[in-house]
């Protein structure tokens, strides 16, 4: 979840950056947190506006060579820390007031051809999956956990219908021997009931392992909940995410923090409830069908903002119990 996606290791394509750089107005200065450092896309644009500070994280230690430059030329204006994102709480921000904060959820490719980390369905690597500062890995994962709970991770994390067969096989075949990256890509081709010709048949379920292997979904909710305490009043949240999960987390999020109504029928009524973030837009702004074109993974990106309005108070246990199913299931690593 860190780092935005490019297209090849020559050129770094930040991903709807015209558009963050309009809502966020850094030509009238300010700080800024850049919660996914990756290639430094998003910092860099915004140091270019003399007035900015920014202070970058990312939980991926190879980034920090991407960082020489930066912290050589803004000694006084940008500041690194290998940290994940929803450690925001524990950094030291020097009693800045913060006018935004970005996240970019997506991956890069030098991530994904980097064999070591297992990313990729087309890698001879390991299976790793280890985005850094883990537990454990995504081979431990298919080779340790029962088949119920693999079939949880696959269907909720992953979206994949067919999640039942391909744990039924691995179960079996794990038993021969152990499951590595190509072995699991063959149980998944030889599991699945149809090809699908858009995307590859195993990209669903090495998302679903990626996710559980670096706890994203927890370490996104608890993100959130520290960026809104962390914002300034009309302070800046924004995310921009690529897939489903993630933006339907993004969203739901976001409602909770912004409507008086009820979300769901099973919660508490709301009742005189303090609005904490108010929404200029409801539906997500997409990429261009310029950048697409110059950058085809974007073509999936969802940008969705918000604006902090009144202080945070009390919202957390509401905010996990929307999202306790989510996060039981990421608990299963427990296990391990």
């Amino acid at each position: 979840m860190n780092a935005t996606i490019i297209s090849n290791d020559e050129k770094h394509y930040p991903v709807l950056l015209d558009e963050i750089l309009s809502i966020i107005s850094p030509q009238n200065g300010g700080t800024f947190i850049d919660c996914t450092f990756g290639q430094g896309g998003y910092s860099k644009a915004i140091l270019n506006y003399p007035k900015t500070k920014v202070y970058a994280l990312d939980r991926d230690n190879n980034t920090k060579k991407y960082t020489n430059d930066l912290l050589e030329k803004n000694k006084d204006r940008f500041f690194f820390y290998n940290s994940k994102f929803s450690d925001l709480d524990k950094i030291n921000f020097n009693k800045e007031k913060i006018k935004t904060i970005i996240f970019d959820l997506g991956f890069s490719y030098n991530q994904v051809k980097d064999l070591k980390r297992g990313l990729s369905f087309f890698s001879d690597g390991p299976l790793d999956m280890r985005m850094g500062l883990n537990t454990f890995s995504a081979l431990e994962v298919v080779n340790n956990l029962d088949q119920k709970d693999l079939v949880s991770i696959f269907k909720t994390f992953g979206e994949e219908r067919d999640s039942k067969r391909i744990v039924k096989n691995i179960i079996i075949e794990r038993k021969k021997e152990i499951i590595d990256t190509k072995k699991l890509v063959k149980i998944i081709n030889f599991s699945k009931k149809k090809n699908n010709k858009k995307t590859h048949n195993s990209t669903k379920v090495f998302q679903a392992l990626r996710i559980f292997v670096n706890k994203e979904i927890s370490e996104l909710i608890k993100a959130l909940i520290n960026s809104v305490k962390i914002l300034e009043k009309n302070g800046i949240l924004i995310l921009v995410s690529f897939h489903s999960l993630e933006d339907k987390i993004i969203k739901t999020f976001f409602k909770l923090l912004s409507e008086n109504k009820k979300i769901s029928r099973y919660m508490p009524d709301n009742k005189g409830k303090t609005n904490i973030l108010k929404l200029e837009k409801k539906k997500p702004i997409l990429p261009s069908t310029k950048e697409i074109k110059i950058n085809n993974p974007s073509r999936s990106a969802k940008l969705r903002y918000a604006i902090k309005i009144n202080e945070a108070i009390d919202f957390e246990k509401e905010v996990y119990e929307k999202f306790n199913h989510l996060i039981n299931i990421e608990n299963l690593s427990d296990k391990l």
